[in-house]
């Protein structure tokens, strides 16, 4: 049988740049609406932000909120992580409807006795009651005793207020602090040393006696911690009472030009400083 010879022109090469790319075909479906990768212009937001928005809580915290079941969106348990839900919709925490509002920050100078939580089953008058009818539902950044006076934030925004309470990020705090008799020297130099307390080791970072020094009673002392009464426990442990306890200081805001009981809103300025800082890691 005689072969076949394999004639090469029959078969011409292809000029360079001849090749044509198949057209791309439209994937068949429709997109989800809650694919958190797909981007629309239906003004929908995922669910922990919008959770982060209202003042709720952290989004990170919002996560494990909604993963356990704790959240609905118009009457269903939603758990899936990227949930996204549209201004239209109902979202339900804690028996309440949330609504996102916009973020508002304000700044107060907090007076005695008055409790920094948001309602008090005693009947104790908290610091939302200074407030008036204020549109936006806030809540207070970090706790004050009902003792102690001072600069105390509010604000319902979520991501902020656990960065700023977060000891990751070492908020800066200066209290004014009356004792009861005079402090000693070496009293002021154990503080900044540090000592162990019920609930660990604590220390301040700035610690001496206010202005010329010639009223031992009055300390100035400058800390991060966020510990429940902290800077009393640390006086008493040295065996001392605290009778005035101020802050005078808080993440780079003062009192200038608040009178005790007053509140205003932080210009965006501040804003913008208190972001800043704490996006720092």
């Amino acid at each position: 049988m005689e072969r076949k010879k394999f004639n090469k022109n029959s078969n011409p090469k292809r000029k360079a740049g001849s090749y044509k790319k198949a057209p791309l075909r439209k994937p068949s479906g429709k997109k989800s609406d809650n694919n958190p990768h797909t981007k629309a212009n239906d003004g929908k937001i995922r669910l922990n932000k919008y959770l982060a928005n209202a003042g709720i809580c952290s989004r990170r915290e919002a996560d494990t909120l909604i993963s356990s079941g704790a959240v609905s969106v118009n009457g269903k348990v939603i758990t899936e992580m990227g949930f996204k839900v549209a201004p239209t919709d109902k979202v339900n925490f804690g028996g309440e409807t949330i609504r996102s509002e916009k973020k508002v920050y304000l700044l107060m100078n907090k007076p005695k006795d008055f409790i920094t939580t948001v309602d008090d089953p005693f009947g104790r008058r908290t610091v939302l009651q200074l407030l008036g009818k204020l549109k936006e539902r806030v809540y207070p950044v970090g706790r004050l005793d009902r003792a102690t006076t001072g600069l105390l934030m509010l604000t319902n925004d979520g991501d902020l207020t656990k960065k700023l309470t977060h000891p990751k990020f070492g908020v800066k705090k200066i209290y004014h602090v009356t004792l009861e008799k005079n402090v000693k020297e070496n009293h002021l130099q154990h503080l900044l040393d540090g000592f162990e307390l019920e609930d660990g080791f604590t220390q301040a970072d700035v610690c001496r006696y206010v202005g010329d020094g010639r009223d031992k009673k009055q300390v100035g002392i400058e800390l991060h911690s966020g510990k429940n009464r902290i800077i009393r426990r640390m006086f008493e442990h040295l065996g001392y009472t605290v009778i005035k306890l101020d802050r005078v200081y808080f993440a780079g805001l003062t009192k200038k030009d608040l009178a005790r009981g007053q509140w205003r809103f932080l210009t965006q300025k501040e804003v913008n400083m208190l972001q800043m800082n704490s996006n720092k890691d």
